[in-house]
């Protein structure tokens, strides 16, 4: 089993881009951000050490496979 790998809000983005998810700057810090009742759009934390934001790198990648999957699934033929 593989270790986590914990990226930053910069790193998401790199990832999302690979994936060809373009985002900007402002748009991953809003998936990042709490809305007024405490809930992110995706699973960043507060890094307990620097105080930075921090998600998964395979959180991130699965949540975006999930997506697809349930997309597929929800298809009218």
């Amino acid at each position: 089993m593989k270790p986590p790998c914990y990226i930053g809000l910069s790193q998401a983005r790199e990832v999302l881009a690979e994936m060809g998810i373009e985002l900007n700057e402002r748009q991953i810090k809003r998936a990042a951000d709490p809305d007024p009742n405490g809930k992110r759009k995706l699973p960043f934390f507060v890094d307990p050490i620097d105080g930075r934001l921090k998600i998964e790198k395979g959180a991130l990648v699965r949540i975006y496979r999930e997506a697809q999957i349930n997309a597929e699934n929800n298809l009218r033929v």
